[in-house]
């Protein structure tokens, strides 16, 4: 490097610190990347990489969601549909957090998808696209957080059922759990925002010491079937015209637990969630050195959290001497009927109660991401009272409001339940949906963008490389097939309670999404790639 270059060198980098200056735990990585985002660094970077990559995995936790979530895929698919249907879906998935882990490289922000598509799109349907995208992905995130501190309360039902062969669920019993846990997830956001990330790295270490736990107790005290039982061994119980097409429609349990949040009812009171695999990303404006450090803990989280639900899974299914006896099982959980097998009350309790904690840290974590998403599209002017949501506190460093919003949405939401659980699913059943459309905007928009004009694709540490175009490509295709499945009902014949209102609640999303950009969005949002100030940038 000769003495021009140094010159060169050093203006830029006092460029960048005019934009940003340095402060505690702002890599001159992180400045660079806000720099060329147009963004100013509001949030306190508190995120270290370890502490980064503990919160991806606390957050996502895919095999204790699986345990919660795994009726539909009994009901239809049974053992053998179960086990193979997660096995497909984790290595289709793959391809599709590969290419978000590169996208979270290029543009480390915490508004995500709709920032993505936003910069990647053709120029004449970015600005609308990008919107669209934006308010899919907030309302997505709003729901999936109700749904999150929700089963929390029908987890605590059913513990209470176990216990006592009297107590008999209410639906306001469930919506006053979850406000408890919506004001945990309120007061650990707000006053421990610097407590929190340093305890990441001991729920990760309880997350994995649980998995061991559970693991150990179902291979050495529950009974045990054969193998051919649980490979081979398919059922039709939703009622379908074939076997494979139940398994087609069982799959939507592994799609749940591995993608996003979804809410059902098989008794009154049951929930099936799973938090967003993109969560990560939209912490990003609050891990250091986040174009490196967020992409590795977004896809190595999903690997190795997934490889351990396999192995929790496989264990499961062994361990599950009727399948008709686990999904009718008073307390609506049929992990309960395979714990209640292999250990007394006392057992039971411990290792749901140790579960429930690693529940509730998801919970925190996900409403954490949930107000980024939010505060990150109103600093875009995406949404109504962008600017209060949009604002910092100055103190704290934190989106305050924004976190205030998200869990008054949750609080109001729940009210639903008590009127109508039917209503209640209704609404909740849009988040997995309206994440798979953003998904498919994102990878669509990236790979035209790597076919067409690769020379403007922004720098990635974490890249694909010439193997780009082939992981989006396949990551979009699965995208497609799972969005087309996940609108199907779960049994037949379909009545009120049984349908799938996700359709519904995709299309009235959608339909509000295009009129606030006609009354609103068209005139005030531009989308961030306006601010964008280079196409590249040298890291």
């Amino acid at each position: 490097m000769n003495d021009t270059d140094r010159e060169q060198g050093a203006l830029k980098d006092d460029v960048y610190s005019q934009a940003n200056p340095p402060r505690e735990g702002f890599t001159k990585a992180d400045q660079k990347h806000m720099y060329r985002l147009g963004k100013v660094q509001e949030l306190k970077r508190n995120y270290r990489p370890l502490s980064a990559l503990s919160f991806a995995v606390v957050l996502t936790a895919i095999w204790e969601y699986f345990m919660l979530a795994n009726t539909q895929g009994l009901i239809d698919g049974g053992l053998a549909g179960l086990f193979w249907s997660f096995i497909w879906t984790f290595l289709a998935f793959s391809f599709v957090g590969l290419s978000l882990a590169e996208m979270a490289s290029m543009a480390p922000t915490s508004g995500g998808q709709y920032h993505w598509v936003s910069e990647f799109a053709p120029p004449s349907i970015q600005r609308f696209l990008s919107y669209i995208v934006g308010w899919m992905s907030v309302l997505s995130w709003q729901a999936g957080n109700a749904a999150d501190c929700f089963i929390t309360g029908t987890l605590i039902q059913a513990l209470l059922q176990v216990n006592d062969e009297n107590y008999e669920p209410k639906r306001w019993h469930g919506t006053l759990f979850t406000w408890v846990m919506v004001l945990v997830l309120y007061v650990v956001n707000i006053w421990g925002h610097d407590f929190w990330p340093r305890i990441q790295n001991p729920l990760m270490i309880i997350h994995i010491l649980a998995f061991f736990a559970v693991v150990t107790v179902l291979w050495t005290l529950a009974p045990h079937n054969s193998a051919e039982r649980v490979f081979t061994e398919f059922s039709n119980g939703g009622g379908w015209n074939s076997i494979g097409l139940s398994l087609m429609v069982g799959q939507i349990s592994a799609i749940y637990s591995i993608l996003g949040t979804h809410l059902r009812t098989i008794k009154p009171y049951q929930a099936d969630q799973s938090p967003g695999s993109d969560a990560t990303a939209h912490m990003a404006e609050e891990v250091r050195d986040a174009d490196r450090y967020v992409p590795i803990s977004l896809f190595w989280s999903y690997i190795g959290n997934s490889l351990m639900a396999i192995i929790f899974l496989t264990t499961y299914l062994f361990a599950m001497p009727s399948v008709e006896d686990a999904i009718n099982d008073p307390s609506g959980y049929p992990f309960l009927y395979v714990f209640k097998g292999a250990m007394g009350t006392a057992g039971v309790n411990t290792l749901t109660i140790i579960v429930l904690l690693i529940v509730s840290a998801a919970n925190i974590n996900f409403g954490a991401s949930t107000a980024r998403q939010t505060f990150a599209f109103a600093r875009d002017k995406g949404l109504p009272f962008s600017s209060w949501l949009a604002r910092v506190h100055t103190g704290k460093e934190i989106p305050a409001n924004a976190i205030l919003m998200t869990c008054t949405v949750t609080i109001l939401l729940s009210l639903i339940n008590i009127g109508s659980l039917v209503a209640f699913n209704a609404i909740i059943s849009l988040q997995i949906v309206s994440l798979m459309f953003t998904y498919f905007c994102s990878l669509s928009c990236v790979l035209y963008r790597r076919l067409y004009h690769p020379e403007l694709l922004p720098v990635a540490r974490w890249s694909l490389g010439k193997w780009g175009p082939l992981v989006n490509a396949v990551g979009l295709a699965y995208v497609v097939f799972a969005f087309f499945w996940c609108f199907w009902p779960n049994e037949t014949p379909v009545d009120t309670e049984t349908f799938n209102w996700s359709v519904v609640m995709f299309l009235g999303v959608f339909l509000l999404a295009l009129v606030m950009y006609v009354v609103e969005g068209r005139r005030v949002y531009t989308g961030p790639v306006k601010q964008c100030r280079m196409a590249r940038l040298e890291i």
